[in-house]
């Protein structure tokens, strides 16, 4: 083997390392009574690939005739889809809303999402890119359908219609938009494409292409007006379900909207503007919406849709500063709502859905729990020392810098309103004491929650106190998705 061979060989090493877990849980889904082994094979296929992506996170090579890149760039984000996974798997440890029989299939589906994200990462052609996207989405159509039916009960059906079909629409206009782009620039390689983009990118039939293909990462983040399904799905998919659509998808659609967001450049006002007024409207919407909920996954199905406006605001800048800023939102998102969902997954009863009030006296029954909401909600609502407000500090420093004063004020005034409502969640655990009838037990935490926690925690603060380091990442490995000058 050349070293050319070797080095493509260890630079590949962590896709590998998944689609070893895939063929292993698709082996164990074939017998019976396997529960055990899947939620094993799925820990350990999280555990290796977040050490084979560090390992190989200096890697650097160009695979499948340059359809495929592993850089800087890539390989931290697939550090990211790994630990993500990995919260993912341990958050749905027990399942406790999914049927037994098919639970190793849930393990099953899971893993061949995350290789779609993983495989988002590196994917540097127009054709890899909608394979690794559906590839992604496909399965988390099916997991949000796996829910068991309750009595009366069959909303999880009409959720996972509802992502699947504007998960199609999105992904239709998406393709539309491609043919455009492809039209314009003769090639389906996005550097190259990127590159030849940015002499004509004042053009309409540019912007129109570039809006259109960001249809689908739209939907994937949640943003207004591609938002009608989040509170739904949140509501009618599982908890442990919920938990992975809040999560990684989000960190993909950052990710892909950065490739072409950098075709243009601050200069390009037409689309900087049509970023600030999805912002305006995400955040509005999103917050607004979010103050009359009770039940605790749909207030963070609004708070995602929100989230989702904070995140444009780096966008909006069109520059390398602004989209540094939203990598390092988004990514400390991953981990303040797996937090918040940790919590969910632990105090719900047999998986149903949780209730603000059900959190009532939650200090008392956990007091990891309680620190684990509150870390995750406080971070939300961007208070330091947590990651939430460095994260939202860095969007509204990047906004300002362009001259986006009227959106920095409006998304002032929102962070003002959506810290009402994740203060009624921190009220209900901690200064509400439960009803009468109300569960009153302790709740007693296996050892891999009690770890995920700790490190849930940990993470948020260690994020937000001392983010040099993670910006400094971002901002060097950003430098291989803009076209040389």
């Amino acid at each position: 083997m050349s070293d050319a061979q070797t080095n493509s060989f260890i630079a590949f090493l962590p896709e590998g390392i998944l689609l070893l877990g895939i063929l292993a849980l698709f082996g164990v889904t074939l017998g019976t009574n396997r529960v055990g082994a899947a939620r094993h094979v799925s820990v350990a296929t999280a555990i290796a690939l977040a050490l084979a992506c560090a390992a190989t996170f200096k890697a650097e090579a160009v695979l499948f005739d340059g359809a495929y890149r592993v850089d800087a760039f890539s390989q931290w984000l697939k550090l990211v889809f790994a630990l993500g996974y990995l919260g993912c798997v341990v958050i749905g440890n027990h399942l406790k809303d999914i049927r037994a029989d098919i639970r190793p299939e849930y393990f099953f589906l899971l893993a061949t999402s995350v290789m779609g994200f993983v495989l988002l990462a590196g994917s540097v052609d127009l054709i890899t890119l909608v394979v690794a996207l559906e590839l992604s989405s496909f399965p988390l159509f099916l997991l949000i359908a796996m829910r068991r039916e309750a009595k009366g009960r069959r909303s999880q059906m009409e959720s996972a219609i509802k992502y699947m079909m504007f998960g199609i629409a999105a992904s239709g206009i998406m393709l539309f938009g491609m043919g455009y782009l492809y039209g314009l620039t003769g090639t389906t390689s996005l550097p190259l494409l990127v590159e030849r983009l940015q002499p004509v990118m004042h053009t309409p039939l540019a912007i129109t292409g570039v809006i259109l293909t960001m249809a689908a990462f739209f939907y994937k983040l949640a943003v207004f007006p591609f938002h009608f399904w989040t509170p739904d799905v949140y509501q009618g998919a599982s908890n442990e379900t919920t938990a992975i659509i809040a999560s990684l998808p989000k960190v993909a659609a950052v990710l892909l909207l950065l490739r072409f967001a950098g075709a243009a450049t601050p200069e390009a006002q037409t689309l900087a503007v049509m970023l600030a007024i999805l912002a305006i409207g995400s955040m509005f919407f999103g917050n607004l919406l979010a103050l009359a909920q009770t039940d605790f996954k749909r207030l963070l199905g609004f708070s995602a849709i929100a989230h989702a406006g904070y995140t444009l605001l780096g966008l909006v800048a069109l520059e390398e500063a602004g989209f540094t800023a939203s990598l390092y939102y988004v990514t400390g998102y991953l981990f303040m709502i797996l937090a918040c969902f940790t919590v969910i997954t632990r105090v719900s009863r047999d998986g149903a859905n949780l209730p603000i009030s059900a959190l009532a006296g939650l200090h008392k029954r956990s007091p990891l729990l309680a620190a684990t909401l509150l870390a995750g909600v406080f971070s939300l609502a961007g208070m330091p020392p947590f990651v939430g407000f460095m994260g939202k500090f860095s969007l509204l420093t990047a906004a300002l810098q362009q001259g986006f004063l009227w959106l920095v004020l409006l998304a002032v005034l929102n962070t003002v309103i959506a810290v009402y409502y994740y203060l009624r969640v921190v009220h209900a655990a901690f200064f509400t004491e439960p009803s009468g009838d109300a569960d009153t037990s302790p709740i007693h935490l296996d050892p891999a929650a009690r770890v995920l926690c700790l490190l849930l925690i940990a993470v948020i603060i260690g994020l937000g106190t001392v983010p040099g380091l993670f910006l400094d990442t971002i901002a060097d490995s950003l430098s291989s998705i803009f076209p040389p000058s």
